[in-house]
């Protein structure tokens, strides 16, 4: 019962995220609650499979960006909005934010101190380096490869055909 509140959680949490982050692109408001609802499944399904299933966070990431790939794809003619439109916004809330911080953090940290602390702070920049730029290539190459793969369906989704 845990893992269903967090992932009900997540959910609520990724959508009003997404819906900030698509008023930031100024769209029609007709895709709002299809961005919310995009994101609120995808990373919901990341939470699931990362708390109740055990998947690494890259992989999880990747399955949960092709899912919030195939949605945009799917629910983009209806709103007569490019998949793009749709998909981006609701996979931002997904940036493993504090892994980049915490990359920097201890690139800084390198700085302040002895040898010991150079190696055991570097490795931990490096370490979270990868792990978020990890995280985003797989977030990128899942939302787009069901753009990629429907494309007849994600290109006329703007088109009155």
């Amino acid at each position: 019962m845990d893992i269903f509140f967090g992932a009900l959680q997540d959910a609520f949490f990724a959508a009003i995220a997404s819906v900030g982050f698509a008023s930031i692109s100024n769209p029609p408001h007709r895709i709002y609650p299809v961005c919310a609802g995009i994101a609120a499944a995808g990373h919901s399904l990341r939470y699931v499979l990362m708390n109740a299933l055990g998947m690494h966070l890259v992989l999880a990431s990747l399955c949960a960006a092709t899912v919030i790939g195939l949605l945009a794809v799917f629910l983009a003619p209806r709103t007569k909005a490019p998949a793009e439109a749709v998909s981006f916004p609701a996979l931002l809330p997904m940036i493993p934010g504090m892994y980049a911080y915490r990359t920097f953090q201890n690139l800084i940290l390198c700085l302040t101190g002895g040898e010991a602390e150079f190696h055991h702070y570097f490795y931990l920049c490096g370490s979270n380096g990868l792990t978020c730029l990890a995280v985003l290539l797989m977030m990128a190459i899942g939302v787009t490869i069901p753009i990629f793969i429907f494309k007849r369906i994600s290109f006329r989704a703007t088109r009155q055909i």
